[in-house]
């Protein structure tokens, strides 16, 4: 009798079914090769310089951290919710459109997360937006990152002097664009942004730029906007001369006695944080060395989150709100 049991014969059936399966299309050899592919169709390898560091990429990274809001949106702006495994750090609350999106995104700190808080993550990219969000001092250094198999990205304006801010805005989406594999959505974003933008500047192309003093924080000095970031470009394309526009870094402290040497006809307070602006504007008002400043005097205030003085996704519409509070009823379309 022969010693093949059911077991062997069952076995022997099945063998050429198995190899079969192997060389089919759905094999992981050929899902790799489909990969590659498809990486390559959608631009890669693509090496980007950021900030300093070199990265190139052989697909689109799939696991994301993003720290700071603002890169936060830009990921959302983008169409890449599916792409975050975690986020953290608001200043303020997104933007009603990225409600949805947002709120499917795990939330791992309030602030700054933790090297360790990231690594649970398991992410294979992280997206800071402030030179803070990869502090050496807190372990979240770029090289630490790196060291652990992560790549990063910080918000260009962070690193970036001498430009044109809105430039490096569009230049910012073009890369994370490039970097995500959504080129088309990245350009698209773009074109749409060039158009608010020159919309505004029509309505603004006959009125006087009016004198402008950014309060964000400060009690001994005053936190300001300096002239190398978006939030003086805003301010510009908004129909305002900063008076601080020779601060050269995108925020930085300048003395009271110079607020008031510079006579600023209009303050515009930053929105954030557990400080009010009704807090701030109190500040402001009652500080009896100020009391001859021309914005103090004619109690002339403007407002804008913090979110939307950044580099962002918000930074057209915000030029276009900031004009309407400088120029009250010489914007109106």
């Amino acid at each position: 009798m022969s010693r093949r049991t059911p077991a062997l014969i069952a076995a022997a059936v099945l063998l050429p079914l198995a190899l079969t399966a192997c060389s089919s299309p759905s094999s992981d050899g050929d899902t790799a090769t489909g990969d590659k592919a498809a990486a390559k169709r959608d631009g890669f390898p693509y090496t980007v310089k950021n900030c300093g560091v070199t990265t190139t990429f052989k697909a689109p990274p799939k696991r994301v951290v993003t720290m700071n809001q603002h890169v936060t949106e830009i990921m959302l702006e983008l169409g890449l919710k599916k792409s975050l495994v975690g986020t953290a750090y608001l200043d303020d609350q997104v933007l009603p459109k990225y409600g949805e999106d947002y709120a499917s995104v795990p939330v791992i700190a309030k602030e700054y997360p933790s090297y360790e808080q990231v690594l649970a993550t398991n992410p294979d990219f992280v997206y800071g937006g402030y030179g803070s969000a990869f502090s050496a001092g807190d372990g979240r250094s770029r090289e630490a990152l790196k060291k652990s198999g992560i790549e990063s990205r910080l918000n260009t304006e962070s690193c970036t002097k001498g430009d044109q801010p809105m430039d490096t805005l569009y230049e910012e989406i073009r890369e994370v664009g490039r970097t995500f594999g959504v080129t088309d959505r990245a350009e698209a974003w773009i074109k749409q942004a060039k158009a608010d933008n020159a919309a505004t500047a029509k309505k603004l192309a006959d009125l006087k730029p009016v004198p402008v003093f950014v309060y964000d924080s400060g009690d001994k000095t005053a936190f300001t906007a300096g002239g190398e970031g978006i939030g003086n470009e805003l301010i510009e394309r908004a129909g305002g001369t900063n008076v601080f526009a020779d601060l050269d870094k995108p925020f930085g402290d300048a003395s009271w006695e110079n607020v008031v040497a510079r006579k600023p006809e209009v303050i515009v307070i930053y929105d954030y944080g557990a400080t009010t602006v009704e807090q701030k504007k109190k500040r402001l008002l009652d500080d009896p060395a100020l009391a001859d400043v021309p914005a103090i005097k004619n109690k002339r205030f403007a407002v804008m989150p913090l979110s939307d003085a950044v580099l962002g996704v918000r930074v057209p519409a915000a030029v276009d709100k900031l004009a309407a509070q400088l120029h009250p009823g010489a914007t109106t379309p």
